[in-house]
């Protein structure tokens, strides 16, 4: 367990006893990052927040972002957060290789919204080019500043100054030099970060592009990591909450007696229907949560589950809006003789973080520390000042790393009922969630549904192509998800409330070459449960329907889909992906199911392709299957992946995000749906809510990376997802030629398929 220990000195004595050299970015260190949580934790309540003002988040300062501190250790700050991604190890080589500094003598802090520049959420692919190019702006800066001070300090010009590995020489002869904080504490300097300070070209990297291990692994490992759940703070009490029955459903009445003989019982707090068994230690809670007597109001409000699809059709709509309209896709379709039309549907799935969620809040004098695994620290800051009517200067989050969520899971909820209680109690508190919270009341990825039709000319290209969709509108630019706390103490049913994600039209438009297209999307002003963010919103549903409908189309010119798309992808970095994941993964040329097989296990190959949206990563993949006639299992063989995400930063990186992206896809597509009754989630366990098990892993992960040093770097943690369902969508059409369109492709739905008459991929 990390333990925090709750200072009782004054801003004064602290800054006295641990202050720093002020070096080169002018500012005292009291922050450093041990194990993914920064000592910063180590400072909470009144004394943390006094202190958050000696560290300044101006995103014109170079200290806002980089220390260099009497040690000579580099401190990077940076608002985005590992998420046990590597990205941090990513930025920190982005930053080196600027200033010419040695990565073994960098610290990170992360997430720390007292101590980083709000940089956005940790999403969408976008640390490495959003934070990785301010960062490396700042590094330049530096570097810039450091050249001039050597320069003054050997009395010769600022461009025959050397710079290598954190040290300043004066001539090629010079073995010797001076380290950049000997040089900066006989010259300290203040520095405001200019964006034209010149970058180092890329045929000069030494340590971009190169496979630096991650500094977290080793300690995961061996299990010596501390993440969320492993923080203590000084005199900390623990909580359960005890959330409503069903979706909807009113807190009628508490009786707390049996509770009261649990030892280690303190309290029970109600806030609407906020409801918390409060103890001395986390067993106590769990047992005094259990001994309370509860009673809500019923409530029956969710659409049959077997209906989903034709609910979300029949949603109220927002507005409609047409993303595309070149042509006369209508015209075209409407006097076709022969027109392929399909729908596609992806279901409502959760995050199913492994670990459920937890997160400490400390209520002092007016001010709130919280400690949390949110990927959105700043945004989440922002929501609990706002629920609690607090100035968000005095609300301090830190970020500590947790399960994974990779979108909007239960951390944020977590973190606000911390709060919440905390404020309650007057103590700090602790907040754990069970299993059954994590699945039943975590926020879900919505359903979203598509349909498509398109026309082949003579030549078998496509001629028109109309598509339209089903998603949630965006209700704001920025807090979407309502905070479950917040409309618990209210007493809210969370039925009727505007609480939409965005980020649901990426990649809607398909990217090829199409002379009438025609592209709608109906914004629905609600969803059936609580919708968040989940890996590559939209993009992941979008290309699924348009890349299983390229095959379609495919199949009815009797071509080969590899050819086909590149008859229709006039993109050169497209076109590359295309033909590296041809050669990498030995594909021939056929059309799909032209080789018909009467095995009892027969096997396909599929692939897909995508131009990911809004960052322009391109990826193709290739998926080898085997399927078993007798019981509709799908074991996936070889995955290859081609990826171009521009520059590559630390290919062992990318390589991991691509590994597992595969591996969560697999998953999302073969199992993943949340259950629901007419009240409630049901799959609130393993057993219910069924994840891919390491048996079932892909015999073989196969990467070959891109590597384009003349284009920006751009995110790679989700783009890979967008192209699995649909390739192993098109491999199941190869085997047994029957094409699954509605996610997941469990067993009983292939045996549902293999049973049904062979599809029609045309309308007279």
């Amino acid at each position: 367990m990390t333990s925090i220990e709750s200072p009782s000195f004054s801003r004064r004595q602290f800054l006295r006893q641990g202050a720093a050299l002020v070096i080169g970015f002018s500012f005292s260190r009291f922050a450093a990052a041990q194990n993914g949580i920064s000592k910063a934790v180590e400072i909470a309540g009144e004394s943390a927040m006094a202190l958050a003002h000696a560290k300044t988040i101006d995103p014109t300062r170079i200290d806002a972002f980089l220390v260099l501190e009497k040690d000579g250790v580099l401190t990077l700050y940076t608002g985005k957060v590992n998420l046990g991604t590597g990205n941090t190890t990513a930025l920190a080589q982005m930053v080196v290789e600027e200033m010419e500094f040695p990565i073994e003598r960098v610290r990170v802090v992360q997430g720390d919204t007292a101590m980083t520049v709000d940089q956005g959420p940790t999403n969408g692919s976008m640390s490495i080019q959003g934070a990785g190019i301010q960062l490396r702006q700042a590094a330049a800066t530096a570097a810039s500043a450091i050249r001039t001070a050597a320069a003054r300090f050997f009395r010769i010009a600022p461009e025959d100054v050397r710079l290598e590995n954190g040290r300043a020489f004066k001539s090629a002869s010079d073995t010797r030099g001076v380290a950049f904080y000997e040089l900066l504490a006989k010259q300290p300097v203040e520095l405001d970060l200019d964006p034209k300070a010149p970058l180092k070209s890329p045929r000069h990297y030494k340590v971009v592009g190169q496979p630096i291990k991650r500094d977290d692994v080793r300690a995961k490992v061996f299990a010596e990591f501390s993440f969320m759940q492993d923080v203590h703070v000084d005199g900390m009490v623990h909580a359960r909450v005890i959330h409503p029955d069903a979706y909807g459903a009113q807190l009628l009445d508490v009786d707390d007696q049996y509770a009261k003989q649990v030892p280690g019982f303190l309290r029970t707090v109600r806030i609407g229907n906020l409801l918390a068994a409060i103890a001395t230690d986390e067993w106590s809670a769990i047992r005094s949560a259990r001994a309370l007597r509860v009673r809500w109001s019923t409530w029956s409000g969710l659409p049959e589950q077997a209906r989903l699809f034709d609910v979300v059709r029949a949603l109220p709509v927002h507005d409609r809006g047409q993303l595309l309209e070149r042509g006369d896709a209508e015209t075209a379709i409407q006097h076709a003789d022969k027109v392929v039309r399909a729908t596609y549907c992806w279901p409502m799935q959760t995050h199913g973080s492994i670990g459920p969620s937890c997160a400490i809040g400390d209520w002092r004098a007016g001010k709130l520390t919280v400690w949390s695994a949110t990927q959105a620290p700043h945004m989440t800051r922002d929501q609990i000042a706002a629920m609690m009517k607090l100035d968000k200067a005095d609300v301090r989050l830190i970020y500590v790393e947790g399960a994974g969520c990779y979108g909007r899971n239960g951390h944020e909820d977590a973190t606000a009922e911390a709060a919440l209680l905390s404020r309650a109690v007057g103590k700090p508190v602790r907040v754990q969630w069970m299993r059954e919270d994590e699945h039943g009341w975590d926020p879900k990825g919505a359903p979203v549904v598509s349909d498509v039709a398109g026309v082949l000319d003579a030549q078998g290209r496509i001629k028109a192509w109309q598509y339209t969709t089903w998603v949630p509108y965006r209700v704001s630019g920025n807090a979407d998800v309502p905070l479950l706390a917040a409309e618990l103490m209210r007493s809210s049913t969370m039925v009727d409330e505007p609480n939409n994600a965005g980020g649901m039209e990426f990649n809607i438009v398909a990217p090829y070459d199409v002379p009438d297209m025609s592209v709608a999307v109906n914004r629905t002003k609600r969803t059936p449960l609580r919708p968040s963010w989940l890996r590559g919103p939209g993009r992941v549903q979008h290309t699924y329907a348009n890349e299983s409908f390229m095959d379609e189309l495919a199949v009815a010119a009797n071509a080969d889909p590899i050819e086909f798309r590149l008859r229709h992808f006039s993109d050169p970095r497209a076109q590359a992906v295309l033909h590296a994941v041809e050669q990498r993964a030995g594909w021939q040329r056929r059309p799909l199911f032209s080789q018909r097989q009467s095995a009892d296990i027969v096997r396909g190959r599929g692939m897909a392709c995508v131009r990911y949206e809004p960052n322009h990563a391109y990826v193709a993949a290739v998926v080898d299957i085997e399927l078993n006639r007798a019981t509709g299992v799908i074991q996936i063989g070889k995955v290859t992946v081609a990826h171009d995400c521009g520059l590559v930063v630390n290919p062992d990186g990318v390589r991991n995000q691509v590994e597992g992206e595969v591996v969560q896809t697999i998953s999302r597509t073969l199992f993943e749906q949340v259950d629901f009754s007419r009240s409630a989630v049901t799959s609130v366990d393993w057993l219910t809510y069924r994840l891919l098990k390491f048996p079932e892993l892909p015999s073989q992960v196969d990467v070959v990376l891109l590597d384009r040093p003349d284009q920006p770097p751009v995110g790679a943690g989700e783009p890979t997802c967008a192209v699995i369902a649909p390739a192993i969508a098109s491999a199941v059409y190869d085997a047994i030629g029957r094409r699954p369109r509605t996610i997941p492709f469990d067993p009983p739905s292939i045996l549902a398929l293999m049973e049904r008459p062979n599809q029609a991929h045309q309308d007279q």
